[in-house]
């Protein structure tokens, strides 16, 4: 019923006369994403902004066509912001990244392997990966990224896939420094699930994408966590082995440019993305090769139209947790993965 009625709609625009193609393509858009304004002004200027990056997608996926860029874009979900407000509604979520604190992560620690690390990793076959989940207009990204390590990790340890509670660290993980929807940090979620105990199950303790009041309750656990673990700065192979021989690991990412705001599909390739300037959580699934170039496979929290994608993998990739001052960096300046209760660092 509802396709019926999206499509009826689309048809009862495309009766009038007056409209163009470009009105044509942004009601449809409107009507794939939900997309509902409150006056006639703001979808005005909505529209003249989602007609400016419908330029730049135009423009850029041109080049795509000729082998010059390595991705494509898209009119997405944002394509009705400029990038400055992109940036402070979805591309900040990891606050003051950049700050020391002190932790108490261990650091991974290359093992002398006998055999050499496979080509390609995806863990998602493989069981270790719950379902797309969307964070929606909260800054909880942090949260996800957390949730994806240790959700792997209890995987690992018991053979059972568990969804984890973000709302849980929105709401009770304040005190170690996160700030709800306001942004928070992967190590500092660890460090309250460690020192909590445990984190509850997602069916106990629900998504709401909003700041609340803490409800753990400790018969609802899904996971403990005794720690976590930071890759050595600059060491892309160590990173790569930690993906290959423990699972997903959480990532800080450079979010903030339009072409991440406007990404659909292809392997990411950002020549100005930042080694500092870190504002996104994600989860690293896995990496491999596609026509030449390695990439980085990478599971999101915008929802199942941002889904999963690629990233490009390159030169002085990943440091510890902190920042990375000394290589152009493409997915991340930071990894960390979490340990259950009762594995062993190595």
């Amino acid at each position: 019923m509802r396709v019926f009625l999206a499509v009826a709609a689309l048809v009862a625009v495309a009766s009038a006369a007056s409209l163009s193609l470009e009105d044509l393509e942004f009601h449809a858009w409107k009507l794939k994403f939900g997309k509902i304004y409150h006056s006639v002004e703001e979808e005005s200027q909505r529209k003249l902004t989602w007609l400016t990056n419908r330029k730049l997608v135009l423009v850029h996926n041109m080049l795509a066509d000729q082998g010059i860029k390595s991705y494509r874009l898209g009119m997405t979900f944002f394509a009705d912001m400029d990038n400055k407000e992109y940036r402070k509604l979805f591309a900040s979520c990891l606050g003051s990244f950049n700050r020391t604190k002190a932790h108490s992560a261990t650091t991974f620690l290359r093992q002398t392997l006998r055999d050499p690390l496979p080509d390609t990793v995806d863990w998602r076959p493989k069981g270790y990966v719950t379902d797309i989940k969307d964070q929606k207009d909260c800054g909880s990204c942090w949260a996800f990224s957390a949730t994806g390590s240790l959700e792997g990790q209890t995987f690992r340890k018991t053979g059972k896939l568990v969804s984890l509670s973000e709302q849980q660290l929105v709401d009770c993980s304040g005190d170690y420094g996160n700030l709800g929807c306001g942004g928070g940090l992967m190590d500092q979620a660890f460090e309250y699930i460690k020192a909590n105990k445990g984190i509850d199950t997602e069916d106990s303790y629900p998504y709401e994408a909003t700041d609340g009041d803490c409800r753990f309750k400790p018969d609802s656990v899904g996971a403990t966590c005794t720690g976590y673990v930071d890759i050595t700065s600059g060491d892309e192979k160590a990173l790569q082995e930690a993906v290959a021989t423990i699972g997903p690991i959480s990532v800080a990412i450079d979010a903030g440019h339009s072409s991440f705001q406007l990404y659909e599909s292809g392997i990411y390739n950002e020549p100005d993305c930042s080694s500092s300037d870190l504002d996104h959580g994600v989860l690293a699934v896995g990496y491999g090769t596609d026509s030449g170039k390695d990439y980085w496979l990478v599971k999101n929290s915008w929802g199942l139209d941002w889904a999963i994608h690629l990233y490009k993998r390159f030169r002085g990739f990943c440091v510890r947790q902190l920042v990375m001052r000394y290589q152009p960096c493409r997915l991340s300046s930071a990894c960390l993965s979490a340990l259950p209760q009762g594995q062993t660092v190595y």
